[in-house]
């Protein structure tokens, strides 16, 4: 069981440490960096609002960036310690723990200079729950815990997806790399009725086919586990024209074969109507992973119609974080999905794993019975 807020007993007068996920997108100079989007924040004022509102002394913990164990002007956490004020007035932030080495180290004296004076311990931090770092799972070893709204609500969507979603249920599946989510697409492949594959990815599963994929992203040792998969019983579509560079560096539309010297950067767009389709058809969808190079507008089409059909479709929509969630921000259409994960790589391992450090951190609490 995971323990709810509810778990914590009566909090009023007690010190509340609160794992939260703040790591924002930031922009300018080291010296005067502003916040970009602040959507993370947003999406834990549910729980920090019902601990306040019951006389709990709260003070959020949070990570930004990589600033490899030690302080970077760069990634302080001021602006978003002043954001948080206009937020959730009251409410404190610890520094960036990743400027200690023991919090990734899951450090024991770490640990102990973080619950120092803390009652109580809730874990909001969904995108760091996948993590077995000092924040995430030291506390719970001796603090009473709980989940909090946001873990609690991911936790929710994420399993409903995993055992018992409506059907049709379409994965799609972007993103440079095969090997980041091998692990995923197989899990993926035991519960739903078809995988839609796109970005860089999908030119390892062309090249599994045998198809010339010019100068494009391929990961050669991925290729026997693309055939594996090709070969398996869940359906899965790739890309049947794509968009991209010819060998002279001009924009061109290719078919599932590239020639020499062509490079694939997005999906093309009788690809992306078929995509589109098949989304609008499903009862749940699950996205993870943009279809190009969307940043540049030449390559952005195939995500912006992905996007569009996973805002225009009458099915239960979950988009799993990172770029495809900045991708919905960038087309303006986050709003228009039922959710969007706070945690890219944390719904990923869910989805693959069924559970994550953090999960097993707050079942093992003491006031866990």
């Amino acid at each position: 069981m995971i323990p709810r807020l509810e778990d914590l007993g009566d909090v009023r007068g007690k010190t509340v440490l609160v794992r939260t996920d703040f790591n924002v997108p930031m922009s300018g100079p080291d010296s005067n960096r502003v916040i970009v989007d602040d959507f993370r924040m947003r999406r834990s004022l549910e729980t920090l609002n019902w601990l306040t509102s019951r006389g709990a002394k709260v003070v959020c913990a949070s990570h930004l960036g990589r600033p490899k164990g030690k302080p970077e002007p760069r990634y302080s956490m001021q602006p978003i310690r002043d954001r948080l004020a206009q937020l959730a007035p009251g409410v404190g932030l610890l520094e960036n723990l990743r400027f200690d080495p023991g919090e990734e180290k899951d450090d024991p004296s770490f640990v102990a200079k973080l619950v120092t004076d803390v009652d109580c311990y809730v874990n909001d931090a969904f995108g760091a729950a996948h993590r077995a770092h000092a924040s995430v799972v030291g506390p719970p070893r001796t603090l009473p815990s709980a989940a909090g709204r946001l873990l609690q609500r991911e936790l929710e969507i994420l399993t409903q997806l995993r055992s018992n979603p409506k059907r049709p249920f379409v994965a799609v599946l972007g993103g440079a790399k095969i090997s980041d989510k091998l692990g995923v697409i197989e899990a993926l492949s035991r519960v739903v009725d078809q995988l839609l594959i796109g970005g860089g990815m999908c030119f390892t599963f062309l090249a599994a086919k045998n198809y010339s994929i010019g100068d494009s992203l391929c990961e050669r040792d991925q290729i026997d586990a693309c055939k594996k998969l090709l070969n398996g019983k869940v359906k899965i579509t790739l890309p049947e024209d794509i968009v991209g560079l010819d060998s002279a560096g001009e924009f061109a539309t290719f078919g599932q074969r590239l020639p020499d010297g062509a490079k694939g950067l997005d999906i093309g767009p009788g690809s992306a109507a078929a995509f589109a389709d098949i989304i609008i058809g499903a009862r749940s969808v699950f996205w993870n992973g943009p279809m190009g190079m969307f940043e540049d507008e030449r390559f952005a089409s195939g995500t912006r119609t992905v996007a569009t059909a996973m805002a225009e479709t009458k099915a239960f929509t979950v988009v799993g974080g990172g770029d495809s969630a900045a991708a919905l921000t960038q087309f303006n259409l986050a709003h228009d999905v039922d959710h969007v994960s706070t945690g890219g790589g944390a719904s990923l391992e869910f989805l693959e794993l069924g559970d994550l450090p953090g999960l097993v951190a707050l079942r093992g609490a003491p006031n866990v019975k």
